[in-house]
C-alpha cells in the first residue's frame, strides 16, 4: 500500500540528538578524546572568564564546534552557525539539545577571541596527546619537523609603500593596480589588510605570495603531530621555529634524531641541533653551485652511515600526510582570519584536528 506524501510534526519528540547518531559513527570515539581533554583545562576556563555576568557561550561547546569546520571543511562561522541549527549530527558533538537556540555569528566570533588571549588552542593540543592512552601511540625518540606557506587573507594590491609614496589602486572596488617594473620587498612594503603577512615564495620558479608560514614537529613512531608553530614567513623561519619546538618539546639532557628535508642542511642549524644533543638526520643539500662545484654539507658520515638515518628519511615524508589536511580538509591553504596569533590559533586546532581524527584508529589496532 502507497503511503500518504504528509507532513507529521508532533508537539513533543522524545528521541535525543545522541540516539539519532549511530553507535558506530566515528566522531564518537573522537568526542570521547576531546571530552577528555577538555575536562582538564576547566581550571584553565575557570581563569578566563569572570565569576559574575550573563553566561557566555560555554568554552567546551566553543571549541567542538571549532573542530566540526576543521572535520567537515566548513568554510566560514557563518556557515557553521547554519549546520548547527539543522544538523542533528552537529548538535550533538557540540553537546546542543534538539531546541536549543543557535548562536548569532557575530557573539561567536567575540567568543573565540576570549579564546586566543588564554592560548587555549595550544592548551587543548597538548591536552590531546597527554592522554595516557594516546602517550602509548607517541615516540619520545625520534622526530620530524618541516613548514609550508599558509596564503594570508590579503590581496597584492594592499601591498603597499610604507612610506605611502606608491599609487593607490583605481577607483571602485576592485580597481586596478599595475606593478610592471616595481621592485617590492618586506622591508620597504607592507600590507594595509594584514601587517603580519610577509612577501615570500616557497621556491624558484614560483611566484611571491603574501603568506605565513605554519611548522609541526612530528613523532615517528604513529606520524602523529606533537608540536606546532606559525610565524611570519622568512628564508630562516623554519629553522628557528624548528629549534623553539624541539626545545618545548624534549629535555636537552635526551638524545633524540630529527629528520628533515634539503632546507635544514645548514651549518649554523646543524650546530644548534648537536649542542641541544640532537643528531640531524637531515637530508643531504649537494647541489651545485653557480661556479660548478657541489656545495658543502653539514651532514657527514657520522650520520649516514647507521641505518637509522635512512628510516628518518623515509618516514619525514608522512609530515606532509598533516600539511594535506590542515590545508585542505580543514581548509587552510589560504587562511579566513588576519594577524599571526588568530591564524596561529586556527593552525593549532587544525593541528589537533588531524590528531583526532587518527587517534582512534591507531587505538583500535593495537592488539
Amino acid at each position: 500500500m502507497r503511503g500518504e506524501d504528509e507532513a507529521s510534526e508532533g508537539l513533543f519528540s522524545y528521541v535525543s540528538c545522541s540516539a539519532r547518531v549511530p553507535k558506530d559513527h566515528p566522531l564518537r570515539a573522537i568526542r570521547r578524546l576531546v571530552d577528555g581533554a577538555l575536562e582538564t583545562l576547566s581550571g584553565d576556563f575557570a581563569r578566563l572568564y569572570a565569576k559574575l555576568g550573563r553566561p557566555s557561550i560555554p568554552p567546551e561547546k566553543l571549541l567542538r564546534a571549532l573542530l566540526l569546520q576543521a572535520f567537515y571543511s566548513v568554510r566560514s562561522e557563518r556557515q557553521l552557525m547554519e549546520q548547527l541549527d539543522y544538523n542533528l549530527l552537529f548538535r550533538w558533538f557540540v553537546g546542543l539539545s534538539m531546541d536549543a537556540p543557535i548562536w548569532d555569528v557575530t557573539v561567536f566570533t567575540k567568543n573565540r577571541e576570549r579564546l586566543l588571549e588564554g592560548d587555549v588552542a595550544a592548551k587543548f593540543f597538548g591536552a590531546v596527546l597527554d592522554q595516557a592512552e594516546v602517550k602509548q601511540l607517541l615516540s619520545n625518540d625520534h622526530f620530524s619537523v618541516d613548514g609550508t606557506l599558509i596564503e594570508a587573507w590579503a590581496s597584492m594590491k594592499s601591498f603597499r609603500r610604507k612610506d605611502g609614496k606608491d599609487k593607490p589602486p583605481g577607483p571602485g572596488r576592485n580597481g586596478e593596480r599595475g606593478f610592471h617594473k616595481e621592485k617590492r620587498s618586506n622591508e620597504t612594503h607592507g600590507s594595509t589588510t594584514d601587517p603580519d603577512a610577509r612577501l615570500y615564495r616557497k621556491g624558484d620558479g614560483q611566484g611571491a605570495k603574501l603568506s605565513f608560514m605554519g611548522h609541526i614537529l612530528m613523532e615517528n613512531r604513529n606520524a602523529l603531530i606533537v608540536e606546532t608553530e606559525l610565524t611570519q614567513a622568512s628564508g630562516t623561519a623554519e629553522r628557528d621555529a624548528a629549534l623553539a619546538m624541539i626545545d618545548r618539546h624534549s629535555p636537552a639532557a635526551k638524545r633524540i634524531t630529527l629528520g628533515g628535508d634539503k632546507g635544514f642542511d645548514v651549518t649554523g642549524f646543524v650546530g644548534e641541533l648537536r649542542e641541544r644533543n640532537v643528531t640531524p638526520h637531515i637530508a643531504v643539500d649537494a647541489h651545485l653551485t653557480k661556479t660548478g662545484k657541489t656545495r658543502k654539507t653539514a651532514i657527514d658520515g657520522r650520520t649516514t652511515r647507521h641505518l637509522g638515518y635512512a628510516i628518518s628519511q623515509r618516514i619525514r615524508k608522512r609530515i606532509e600526510e598533516g600539511f594535506g589536511y590542515i590545508k585542505t580538509v580543514a581548509v587552510l591553504r589560504k587562511t579566513r582570519h588576519r594577524g599571526t596569533a588568530r591564524v596561529g590559533f586556527m593552525f593549532t586546532l587544525a593541528a589537533a584536528a588531524y590528531n583526532l581524527v587518527r587517534i582512534p584508529k591507531l587505538l583500535a589496532a593495537i592488539p
